[in-house]
């Protein structure tokens, strides 16, 4: 379990195929250095298990399935990912409740500017339109943010320039995958 406040980032150094298991090497500079073998780390949003910490170089085996239905499979070497520690009993809730199971990816439409404030439009398979709630939550790469509006099957949010700075928003733009996890509360709904 997460919250959806991010840590820090990390930097994608390799990714390889042995076998059937893909395998990503994430050097993370100050967030996870004391991350243990068996521990979860969300990684943009997927939730993985550490199998490997060289000094702050993780490393995590995932499946085809988690490849195939996340942005995972978009990664490239050098690439900035969203890193969050898992949960302990007893921390602080800043922003929502975030499982790590995405539940589908999603396409950055725009990036512009309403009134002076930084919003992405993100289109989502129309199916899960229903779990859009307006001032719901959303995890969008594993970010908690607050669900602005909806359309037919898109959906906006702002972000606030705190948010920005320490997160990978700042390189995304139309075109970009990103990781949607719905709230979920809202998947009751």
């Amino acid at each position: 379990m997460f919250s959806g406040i991010i840590e820090g980032l990390g930097s994608v150094e390799a990714i390889s195929l042995r076998g059937a298991i893909y395998r990503f090497g994430i050097q993370s500079k100050d967030v996870c250095l004391d991350a243990r073998i068996g521990d979860s780390i969300s990684v943009n949003g997927a939730c993985l298990t550490v199998v490997g910490n060289d000094r702050g170089l993780l490393n995590f085996e995932v499946i085809p399935e988690t490849f195939k239905n996340t942005n995972l499979g978009y990664l490239r070497s050098k690439e900035k990912v969203n890193l969050e520690r898992a949960l302990r009993a007893g921390d602080r809730i800043s922003g929502h409740f975030v499982t790590g199971h995405v539940d589908c990816v999603g396409d950055i439409r725009k990036k512009s500017y309403i009134n002076g404030n930084l919003t992405f439009e993100i289109a989502i398979p129309s199916k899960f339109i229903s779990w859009i709630l307006p001032k719901g939550s959303i995890a969008v790469d594993g970010i908690s943010l607050t669900i602005a509006g909806r359309k037919s099957n898109t959906f906006l949010v702002y972000i606030i320039p705190h948010t920005l700075k320490n997160t990978t928003l700042d390189f995304k733009g139309p075109s970009d995958k990103v990781n949607i996890e719905f709230d979920i509360l809202a998947k009751r709904a």
